[in-house]
């Protein structure tokens, strides 16, 4: 995710396309990080995998159905880049939750 994120990025900057990709650069690049930090403290954060892929998942559609509209002209499906956007808030907030929850004992 964050490979794409520069990629599209240097696509962006390159193609004078930022309308459409600077936006999902910069949301690929946000949540590679996260992506990476939930794996590597799972075992801390009770709700870690299931934010982790809400979070990736959300990542996906937003980003690629604006980089869909831009190569191709048309959207993933309709309403891909809003469900992408709600399922990253629901992914932050999951991680959120997971300050709530007891910690998981250390394996």
């Amino acid at each position: 995710m964050g490979a794409a994120g520069v990629g599209l990025a240097a696509a962006a900057t390159h193609t004078g396309s930022e309308g459409l990709l600077g936006p999902a650069s910069t949301m690929c690049l946000v949540h590679a990080p996260a992506l990476l930090a939930l794996r590597l403290t799972g075992n801390r954060i009770p709700t870690a995998t299931a934010a982790g892929l809400v979070l990736a998942l959300g990542t996906i559609l937003f980003a690629g159905d604006l980089v869909s509209k831009q190569f191709m002209g048309t959207r993933l499906f309709p309403m891909a880049a809003p469900t992408g956007g709600i399922l990253m808030m629901v992914g932050w907030l999951i991680t959120a939750a997971g300050a709530f929850f007891r910690q998981r004992a250390s394996e």
